[in-house]
């Protein structure tokens, strides 16, 4: 299921889906995220998080007002949720509870592209509707995010409840001449010139010719005729006989990809919201087109005030793929009994942004460490907690640091197994800065 906003970008689709010939459009309804989970208070406030900006390749503060707002790439639903997602929505999570600690609400948004080619091409080769697999693949992936306790969006919108926004953004567009219909008689498509704001590339710092390279291998089309600049976007794709689409005062069809996130973010959180996020495939073109829609539109230069990627996850040393056949599905790893905890302490091992590799090495040493936690959080006393619990907290605000965040933790569990403690206090304590700030339940 990569999100259209992570691992494994779309690939074009050849040969339409049979399952969305003459269907009509799906009824749009408000998507339902998953239930929240309650998290412990913790006492006093933690510091003030610091993430690394890719657009401006180092560690910056955040500086969010009370509300912090962060829109984070979500799911095309058309396949399971694999660890490189789950490492993903993790890193956000870690983002999330930082900001709740340090005192801030935090105003999350994510989307749905549940509408797209890849979604109709697994509906076509499976036999199915490609709305009963996008509600089948959405549920499935609500159930992991739950098992594994991510904080849900306040807001989650599927690409078919904003198809309003997009139309609107589309037409602001049109008329700056930020964008423009190719001259094609039969599909006139709507694109959006890569050369709109003057400064295109800023988020990536990516040359020409790898925008090219990587705009082809992700979801790009820059071999189609007519378009003014093979880098040009795609904003709105003309009604096709064999595809859903809605009306428009510029004529029937449905968003392109990046335009949705866009409109999404604009209309729901508005224009320089703290941090922008999704997995580091994502940094072009999706998250620079993205931004540049909404910079063009707006008249000013940074869509986000962060933009944060997080790394891709391997397994066993190779890049985890569908057509190697390695995908690693959390909710494979469910039905196997793993528990959840485990499968958030293995990938927390590495850091954010780093690419790693997943093993049963790794889910070994995340089963030792989580018992060994639990071992320690039941115990009737313990060591002093205030300097773990403040040196989490201090390694979390610094950029997400994670193995240093659980090594802190491990120097405690391994002195309260050890030596014991007289403090009655401590493993309450610990066990609730565990859950607060990583999310694992001891």
């Amino acid at each position: 299921m990569p999100p259209r906003c992570l691992s494994n970008a779309r690939q074009p689709v050849t040969t339409p889906p049979e399952s969305a010939v003459n269907s009509e459009p799906p009824r749009v309804e408000a998507m339902q995220s998953w239930s929240a989970v309650d998290i412990p208070q913790l006492p006093g406030r933690g510091p003030a998080l610091r993430l690394y900006d890719t657009a401006d390749g180092q560690v910056r503060p955040t500086s969010p007002g009370e509300t912090a707002t962060m829109y984070v790439c979500g799911i095309t639903p058309y396949d399971a949720t694999h660890l490189g997602h789950a490492a993903t929505y993790l890193t956000f999570d870690l983002v999330y509870r930082v900001w709740l600690d340090s005192g801030h609400q935090v105003h999350y948004v994510q989307n749905i592209t549940d509408v797209d080619d890849p979604l109709f091409e697994r509906a076509n080769r499976d036999g199915v509707d490609w709305r009963e697999l996008g509600a089948r693949e959405i549920q499935l992936f609500r159930e992991d995010m739950a098992a594994l306790r991510v904080l849900p969006p306040r807001d989650y919108v599927a690409a078919t409840d904003a198809i309003g926004e997009v139309v609107e953004l589309v037409e602001k567009m049109l008329a700056s001449g930020a964008a423009y219909v190719v001259d094609d008689d039969e599909f006139p498509d709507i694109y959006y010139r890569a050369d709109a704001t003057t400064q295109f590339g800023y988020e990536s710092g990516y040359a020409r010719d790898t925008m090219m390279r990587l705009f082809a291998e992700r979801g790009g089309d820059p071999d189609r005729a007519g378009k003014a600049d093979p880098l040009d976007a795609l904003l709105w794709r003309a009604a096709r006989p064999d595809e859903p689409s809605w009306p428009a005062p510029f004529g029937p069809g449905r968003p392109g990809w990046h335009v949705e996130c866009s409109a999404i973010a604009l209309s729901r959180i508005g224009f320089g919201f703290d941090v922008q996020g999704g997995g580091s495939d994502l940094i072009f073109p999706h998250h620079e087109f993205s931004a540049a829609h909404g910079e063009c539109v707006i008249g000013e230069r940074r869509f986000a005030r962060h933009y944060v990627h997080a790394g891709m996850i391997g397994w066993d040393g190779h890049k985890m793929s569908k057509s190697r056949g390695n995908l690693v599905l959390v909710s494979r790893l469910r039905e196997q009994g793993v528990d959840p905890a485990a499968i958030r302490l293995g990938l927390l091992a590495g850091h954010y942004r780093s690419d790693r590799s997943w093993s049963e090495a790794v889910l070994d040493d995340a089963n030792a460490r989580l018992h060994r936690w639990r071992s320690a959080a039941a115990l009737p006393a313990g060591p002093d907690a205030a300097d773990v619990v403040g040196r989490l907290r201090q390694y979390l605000a610094d950029d997400l640091d994670t193995p240093k965040a659980l090594a802190a933790v491990d120097g405690w569990v391994t002195d309260a197994l050890e030596y014991g403690g007289h403090d009655d206090s401590a493993p309450t304590a610990v066990a609730a800065a565990v859950d607060a700030l990583l999310g694992v339940a001891l």
